[in-house]
């Protein structure tokens, strides 16, 4: 899963290739600078610009647009080279925004050679400033990380290039921005209906054409980067939904991969970015209804010809019939598009391997170890509120990334204030085990190894399908002496697979090493947890999905609340579930919450002891 950034944090980069995605919703500048152990940059000709687009390891677009993809290459960078500042500016004289602060957050992603997405920052908090350094790769002990910074600056290029150490840095601002200034000409009005002239002052631009399909990248999924060539503009007025028979009837696995698993994989995705796009159309199109008719009764109002009278009665009426026209078109298109997702899903998920179905789906009867780790696992679904019933798979990428959290508080969901404490707890181990079987069961056979924390032994009934099909690698840990010895083995292991990794060793592992990766689920936490186990769990969250060590924690934040701030790291970097439907999964993308609605096992189904079974027969013969 990708890493969802906040200013100051840092990830560990997979390569040395990589490639820098910017989304900022109006054109800016992009650059990068090189910089050495200090962070200083050498000369002009350590900084590609529109100007000079192509430097050693790292090349730039010629000019300023709402969307970069700048490719990296971290192994091309001389030795000298330490860190690298990806920088963003406004073009000053163009159509566009004179600060960040009055525009939409900019938003950048690194992604790996395959397109998939390592970390995410939303940069947030910019009001005067019209630079920025969004984020920097750094060199420290041999590896490659990446940093979110989002420092601004009010004094624009000129200063930013400055405090980096560019020599003539105002020249070279001035340079770097006369290159770009072509792509600061005015761009063309936002496309709305004929009969609703382009308003500059109204919340967003309409278009009543719906995006149509483009090839899902693996890269593809909450807070990605929309593709850089949008879809092609239709023609000017309001567009006519097509006639039922003229769109394609659906197909499973239609979409781009070299597999079944990576089509269906891209398909889900591509309909997550359909459902974004077109309900975001929707709301921009309702938002500019509303604003339109709003101006429209001020302006009755403003006059007093027409304040009262028949003459300010047609007026209004006019106003609100213009509003309900807009309005119809809006819902008209957006039905469409509803309704063609909707069936596109009720193909696709009949279709959809173990490893993405929901339990109630007929393949996990014939469920049998893979032999091969899939592309991802389903954790989940998405809905938004246009259409509840519609549920896009949450798919999330393996190996995990990052790890997992099901939050057992209260949280403010009207689901969750329907129940009580114990029930909430109750949910969120309940939904723990079921995250862990889908794991368990989308590895190959010895490929995942999990060990449990429940230092009370307050879980014991949740975790009997765990412990009664032979799938745990030992009973569950209970009390402080249990905490403290699986988390210095899990610990230990970190360790001696990093100095492996930097020392190139990884064949010189002591024998009988298990190879598998590591699950720890740890539950009714801080219970049990000292200062020391505190520190070494916060140290398996950061170090360990890098070397194959993966958490999965089951805890109410509150409970924790004794440390402060000390575990706000730890809280971030894992990705928070929820063991009732929750909006708390933002997408910068579109700018709204998808709903996340978790895995349920029917009532009375024993598909999940069915499936562990499996896993834990499949353990035995690969050990046996």
């Amino acid at each position: 899963m990708t890493a969802e950034l906040v200013r100051g944090q840092n990830h560990p980069l997979p390569d040395t290739r990589l490639e820098l995605r910017v989304s900022a919703g109006h054109p800016v500048v992009a650059g990068a600078t090189l910089g050495d152990e200090g962070g200083r940059v050498a000369g002009a000709e350590w900084i590609a610009h529109p100007g000079a687009p192509v430097r050693p390891g790292i090349e730039v677009a010629v000019q300023a647009a709402a969307e970069h993809r700048i490719a990296v290459d971290l192994a091309a960078l001389p030795d000298t080279v330490h860190r690298l500042s990806l920088l963003l500016a406004l073009p000053p004289g163009g159509p566009g925004p004179a600060r960040f602060g009055t525009a939409a957050a900019p938003f950048v992603a690194v992604a790996d050679p395959s397109g998939a997405p390592v970390a995410t920052y939303t940069i947030t908090g910019l009001d005067r400033e019209s630079a920025v350094v969004a984020l920097e790769l750094y060199r420290r002990q041999g590896a490659w990380k990446v940093r979110a910074v989002g420092q601004g600056y009010e004094g624009g290029l000129a200063d930013l290039l400055a405090d980096q150490g560019a020599p003539a840095a105002a020249d070279l601002a001035a340079a770097v921005l006369d290159a770009a200034a072509p792509a600061a000409a005015p761009v063309p009005p936002p496309l709305v209906p004929e009969t609703a002239p382009a308003d500059p002052s109204s919340t967003g631009a309409i278009s009543y054409a719906h995006p149509g399909r483009r090839p899902a990248a693996p890269n593809a999924g909450p807070g990605a980067v929309p593709p850089s060539d949008p879809p092609a503009a239709p023609p000017p007025g309001p567009q006519a939904p097509p006639p039922a028979e003229s769109r394609p009837a659906p197909v499973a696995g239609d979409a781009s991969g070299w597999s079944m698993d990576e089509r269906l994989y891209n398909q889900v995705w591509g309909m997550f970015e359909d459902l974004a796009r077109t309900v975001a159309a929707y709301r921009s199109a309702r938002d500019f209804a509303d604003h339109r008719l709003d101006r429209a009764i001020d302006q009755v109002l403003a006059d007093p010809a027409t304040r009262v009278g028949a003459a300010g009665d047609a007026a209004r009426a006019a106003a609100r019939a213009t509003h309900e026209e807009l309005m119809g078109r809006a819902q008209e298109v957006l039905d469409r598009d509803l309704a063609q997702l909707t069936a596109e899903s009720e193909v696709v998920e009949p279709a959809l391997p173990a490893a993405y179905a929901r339990w109630d789906n007929p393949v996990w009867h014939a469920y049998r170890s893979p032999e091969e780790l899939p592309m991802a696992v389903r954790l989940g679904d998405l809905h938004v509120p246009e259409r509840s019933t519609l549920r896009i798979p949450f798919l999330v990428r393996l190996p995990l990334e990052r790890g997992l959290w099901v939050d057992s508080g209260p949280g403010r969901t009207s689901a969750a204030g329907l129940l009580d404490e114990a029930e909430l707890r109750r949910l969120a181990l309940d939904s723990a085990v079921a995250h862990t079987a889908r794991l368990l069961a989308a590895h190959p056979a010895g490929a995942l190894t999990a060990h449990v924390i429940d230092p009370a032994g307050g879980g014991a009934a949740a975790f009997a399908p765990l412990v009664e099909t032979g799938v745990l690698a030992a009973p569950p840990a209970q009390g402080a002496a249990g905490v403290t010895d699986v988390l210095a083995q899990l610990t230990e292991r970190v360790d001696l697979l990093q100095m492996a990794v930097r020392g190139d060793a990884s064949e010189d592992l002591p024998p009988g090493f298990d190879p598998a990766r590591q699950l720890l689920v740890v539950h009714d936490f801080p219970h049990g947890f000292d200062d020391r186990a505190v520190t070494r769990l916060r140290y398996l969250a950061d170090e360990g999905p890098s070397v194959g060590v993966h958490l999965l924690m089951v805890a109410d934040r509150a409970d924790a609340a004794a440390y402060g701030p000390v575990l706000d790291p730890l809280w971030r970097s894992l990705l928070r579930l929820t063991p009732v439907p929750d909006d708390h999964l933002a997408d910068p993308w579109v700018g709204h919450a998808w709903t996340y609605e978790p895995p349920t096992v029917p009532p009375g189904s024993a598909v999940l002891w069915q499936v562990l079974g499996q896993v834990g027969e499949a353990r035995r013969r690969k050990s046996g």
